[in-house]
């Protein structure tokens, strides 16, 4: 079960059916889904990808998925989970554009990377970011992770591999 988690300004906590709207919005401003998976989807996509939340990755305890709240409104998305690409778990973040520049993603990005090293008892904590990702890149850099490698993708693009080590 995905506990919540608390920041000195954020609160992360397991998504309630009504954050569905916040949620596809997020997903839908395409400043922040450029940087997401294979970037912009359908709205209905990004609706079935909220249904599944609930109906696989919590029914089945898959993973840890968290809606990020500040003052008690939906702001970003957050998960850690175990990935292929990393052969390790994989922090995933996205703050709404309004958030960005304010050190809330530091704050975010600290949380994950502390409840994987505390929590879950990991020894590395891994990110994937797109190369022309700079903020995010300079964010993870900045909360000491290391970039190990790059995967070339499919449409030529490339993924950087960052992973911080130790607690």
């Amino acid at each position: 079960m995905t506990p919540s988690l608390r920041t000195e300004r954020l609160l992360l906590e397991p998504y309630a059916p009504e954050d569905e709207d916040g949620f596809v919005a997020l997903f839908q401003d395409t400043r922040v889904s450029r940087w997401m998976g294979d970037g912009p989807d359908t709205e209905a996509a990004d609706r079935a990808m909220f249904g599944r939340i609930f109906t696989k990755v919590y029914a089945q305890d898959l993973f840890d998925v968290w809606a990020v709240r500040l003052d008690g409104r939906l702001i970003g998305h957050a998960e850690i989970k175990r990935t292929d690409a990393v052969a390790g778990h994989e922090i995933i973040y996205a703050l709404t554009p309004a958030a960005w520049g304010s050190g809330l993603g530091t704050e975010l990005a600290r949380a994950l990377v502390s409840y994987g090293f505390g929590t879950l008892g990991l020894t590395e904590v891994h990110a994937t970011v797109a190369a022309p990702n700079e903020a995010s890149l300079a964010l993870l850099s900045r909360i000491g992770f290391e970039h190990v490698r790059d995967i070339q993708e499919e449409d030529g693009s490339t993924t950087r591999v960052l992973t911080r080590t130790g607690a």
